[in-house]
């Protein structure tokens, strides 16, 4: 899988458990899909996500998005 890939399933991952954990505990949980949504929001205007920057040191193939 490239970086692009990993990145947007890590994303889904957060935001769907995120979801269930505000449904489950607290309401407060829906603060962490907040965060990740203007996360997603800012990397898509600057290119700057410190996943794919981990990701790459860690030798994930890039994909288009995040060279």
């Amino acid at each position: 899988m490239s970086i692009d890939r990993v990145v947007f399933a890590f994303a889904g991952f957060v935001i769907l458990a995120s979801l269930a954990l505000s449904q489950v505990h607290s309401v407060y949980w829906l603060l962490m899909t907040a965060f990740v949504g203007l996360n997603m929001f800012q990397a898509a205007f600057t290119g700057f996500c410190p996943l794919a920057m981990i990701l790459k040191k860690l030798g994930v193939q890039p994909g288009c998005a995040f060279n």
